[in-house]
């Protein structure tokens, strides 16, 4: 092999090394893309939206790096998750497990659903009925009420609910443990969340992945994956570049 042949094969493999350390301290310390595989966080978040996480929002902990590495402890430039953020978080059970929620309960909050109603240290958390919604999951359609929800410290935004008797709509009043938090869903009855402390339960800020800021792609795929001529028409235009409140 000539230098000249050998001198570029160099070149190539140092350029490509040099762009995945880029992207991996760009998806480390800005930001990383998360796609939503689930409805828990309809209306706010659809099955199908990518969306763009923060990392440097609530600083860095061993989780805004690839694979977790256990390298420290705690967070390093740590900022206070605030209520009503939309989070990324590790699943504190299996810290393999990405899962998107609402922060409701901040550290010393006591969080209860009674009869459908979110209360928080105790007083209901306003809501204002907002219209029908017609959600679609895994199943057909289900008319659901929107309703728009005001958390204390001004935060609102719209959650879905297909009732008030549903299986966590009446929970015992969870006191939140210093450091951590307490996340739910925007779907309230089709939400596995901290409701659910066997598989969810409190969240250590430790497991706190980023804040979901942006949508910058939608779709919903319908047809088989090489029949591009329909992909223009899965694209959900009007959700690219939406600001996630």
């Amino acid at each position: 092999m000539s230098k000249r042949k050998t001198g570029g094969t160099v070149e190539f493999i140092k350029t490509v090394f040099y762009a995945v350390v880029i992207a991996v301290v760009f998806r480390t310390v800005a930001f990383e893309p998360f796609n939503i595989p689930s409805g828990s966080m309809v209306p706010t978040l659809l099955i199908g939206d990518y969306v763009l996480v923060s990392k440097f929002s609530y600083g860095y902990s061993r989780y805004s790096m690839p694979f977790g590495p256990d390298l420290f402890s705690g967070r390093i430039f740590y900022s206070k998750p605030r209520r009503g953020d939309v989070a990324v978080f590790r699943l504190p059970r299996d810290p393999s497990v990405d899962y998107i929620k609402r922060i409701v309960g901040l550290p010393g909050d006591t969080v209860q659903m009674k009869g459908g109603q979110l209360y928080i240290n105790g007083t209901e958390v306003k809501r204002v009925a907002d219209g029908r919604y017609l959600y679609s999951g895994d199943g057909p359609p289900v008319e659901a009420q929107r309703y728009t929800e005001t958390l204390p410290g001004g935060v609102s935004h719209p959650i879905l609910k297909f009732g008030n008797n549903e299986p966590l709509d009446n929970t015992p009043a969870y006191k939140v443990p210093p450091g951590d938090v307490f996340a739910m869903g925007d779907n309230r009855d089709d939400s596995e969340d901290s409701r659910v402390m066997t598989a969810v339960g409190f969240i250590p800020i430790v497991n706190l992945v980023g804040r979901a800021d942006l949508v910058f792609f939608s779709a919903r795929p319908t047809a088989p994956w090489w029949e591009i001529w329909y992909w223009p028409f899965e694209i959900r235009w009007g959700r690219l570049l939406t600001v996630i409140h």
